[in-house]
């Protein structure tokens, strides 16, 4: 097997096609290699958060031409703050400028934001281009660079604006989270914890047992664990690409209450895998109560969240106004929110029937 090989972590079977999904260190310099690969041509347009510069977008830059990838470089600063139309629209104008047409290609690199932000553009843009994500935050790599979820904010709530339009490539160089501050880090942790709690409890372990190794990204493991949190959300997207099953739904647990955190909080104050962490504690309340869990899972899930430095409370904040904020969630249907709830470790389950008293005890318990 080619050091090349080893680096797959999975392949994403979608509707728009399938596509492959490069973990490793160092693998930013095959981009435009592994791009050539899926049969791909044109133009490339790179578009990347302002703090990738200079050495990792000149990299990233380099592997596309390297390719036989004509590149044109846009830089923006992006933050959840701007992650809407009028930034969309800043793109709009740059491809218009440069005459993107609809057989070029989009490449987003960055965190989270970016794809989500510049992924929309992508969909938009003629009706669809090709975009390739190149994500450098761990959130972005475990969780919102796979599945081909687009968006953007309104004032009303978190991604209200979107499209499902699913990457040709996913580009993921460990060596990228070397950068990271170390919160940002802890946030995305969050989400790849997220997978073992729903749906592997051997990842779980893995998580409880080695934090230190996991947070410094010392040796193999780190990336293995990485590698498989990836393998899992391309396996539930592959099973259920546009969240019409109770599949991919699972892969909201903490994020009804965690994007209510965030709207009512202006997202300023907590990252988003910060909002999930405190999020996931309410929903392990909701399920305790319930009967669903014992409080022993309730306990492990917010000492394991705690050991990668994550928040399972937060100060200051009104319940009733959380609560308000979760009937603008976009897993709610016919007004009625589907919970996330877990059954065990690495086991999850959805629930609409929670009483309104539950939902404000549990919120209630994570407010300090």
């Amino acid at each position: 097997m080619s050091n090349q090989d080893h680096n797959l972590s999975t392949v994403v079977n979608t509707s728009m096609g399938n596509y492959p999904v490069i973990v490793g260190r160092g693998v930013i310099d095959n981009l435009g290699i592994e791009l050539h690969k899926t049969g791909q041509r044109g133009r490339a347009f790179l578009i990347a958060d302002e703090v990738m510069f200079p050495n990792p977008v000149r990299r990233a830059h380099e592997a596309l031409e390297r390719g036989g990838f004509k590149t044109d470089v846009l830089a923006l600063e992006l933050g959840e703050f701007n992650k809407n139309l009028d930034t969309v629209n800043t793109v709009y104008k740059w491809l218009a400028e440069l005459h993107a047409e609809r057989n070029d290609i989009v490449v987003a690199m960055g965190g989270g934001v970016t794809g989500d932000l510049v992924g929309y553009a992508a969909a938009t843009w003629l009706r669809g281009v090709a975009v390739v994500h190149v994500p450098t935050s761990l959130a972005a790599m475990v969780d919102s660079s796979i599945g081909g979820k687009t968006g953007v904010n309104m004032p009303n709530g978190k991604n209200l604006l979107g499209a499902f339009h699913q990457p040709k490539l996913i580009v993921q160089d460990i060596e990228h989270l070397k950068t990271l501050p170390a919160r940002e880090m802890s946030a995305g942790w969050a989400e790849a914890i997220k997978h073992g709690l729903i749906l592997d409890s051997n990842l779980l372990d893995k998580f409880e047992s080695m934090a230190q190794q996991m947070k410094t990204l010392d040796g193999d493991e780190p990336i293995k664990a990485i590698r498989r949190s990836v393998a899992i959300k391309g396996q539930i997207v592959s099973s259920d690409e546009f969240e019409t099953g109770d599949q991919r739904v699972l892969l909201n647990y903490g994020h009804t209450v965690g994007h209510a955190i965030e709207t009512v909080t202006g997202y300023e104050t907590f990252l988003h895998g910060e909002a999930v962490a405190i999020g996931m504690m309410a929903a392990a309340g909701i399920a305790q109560r319930i009967g669903l869990i014992n409080s022993e899972l309730v306990d492990r899930q917010k000492s394991i969240l705690e050991s990668y430095n994550l928040p399972t409370t937060a100060t200051n904040l009104n319940a009733d106004a959380i609560i308000s904020a979760t009937k603008s969630d976009k897993k709610s249907r016919g007004g009625t929110i589907r919970w996330v709830l877990l059954e065990g470790p690495g086991k999850a389950t959805t629930r609409k029937d929670i009483p309104d008293d539950v939902v404000l005890d549990s919120v209630q318990s994570i407010l300090s």
